[in-house]
């Protein structure tokens, strides 16, 4: 009798622990691969006399959730396939890529490739976030943040967002009436911005603590 009240009182002692103290709840994540085909970068540029827009492919790249929440993720762009979208003319097209690929601009001969990664992100809503992260142009990584909304469907992710980025934080100073007098209608303004669509499968799912 003496040892089974002791028994009961150890399984009633190591109950309480137990509960006092819960086995840590497993956190699911995931690994989203970027489709680099169906995934896409369109910019826009404006200056005084009227503006520019083109495309930059999305070389690679991939998203991580956790419990469903984006968590973080990096994707690289092609500036070597950069393309204008608005000249018609071929030459006229032709000219002003190659400008843009010049050490004017984007120094692509040097620099093919252009990076972002995630440093942290906040929900701010259903499926949006306050994404905060290094962009690297030129070399020259600096911080920047903008909203993107994330979506997975049908086992597919799809993250939005429209950036603004200050060439000249990387650089790229010509025609920036911020460095140069006299300008005029030659202004190019600093800002341009980039439309962003990732298309992204899983690549995998694991679960840890």
């Amino acid at each position: 009798m003496k040892k089974t009240i002791q028994l009961l009182f150890g399984l009633t002692a190591l109950s309480l622990v137990s509960f006092a103290n819960p086995a840590p709840k497993k956190v699911k994540e995931a690994t989203y691969k970027v489709d680099t085909q169906q995934s896409k970068l369109a910019w826009t540029a404006k200056k005084v006399t009227g503006e520019h827009s083109g495309t930059a492919p999305i070389s690679t790249g991939s998203l991580a959730l956790e419990s469903g929440k984006l968590k973080g993720g990096s994707f690289d762009i092609d500036l070597k396939d950069l393309t204008v979208t608005d000249i018609t003319d071929a030459a006229q097209n032709a000219k002003l890529v190659g400008h843009l690929k010049s050490d004017d601009f984007f120094s692509v001969e040097r620099h093919p490739t252009a990076r972002f990664v995630i440093s942290s992100v906040s929900l701010t809503g259903n499926n949006t976030y306050d994404v905060t992260g290094k962009l690297t142009i030129k070399g020259i990584t600096n911080d920047i943040k903008f909203p993107a909304q994330v979506k997975t469907e049908a086992g597919k992710l799809t993250a939005t967002a429209n950036v603004t980025v200050d060439r000249t934080k990387y650089d790229i100073k010509y025609r920036s009436k911020n460095y140069f007098e006299n300008l005029g209608d030659k202004t190019i303004y600093d800002d341009f911005t980039l439309a962003i669509t990732l298309v992204a499968t899983p690549s995998g799912a694991v679960a840890s603590r």
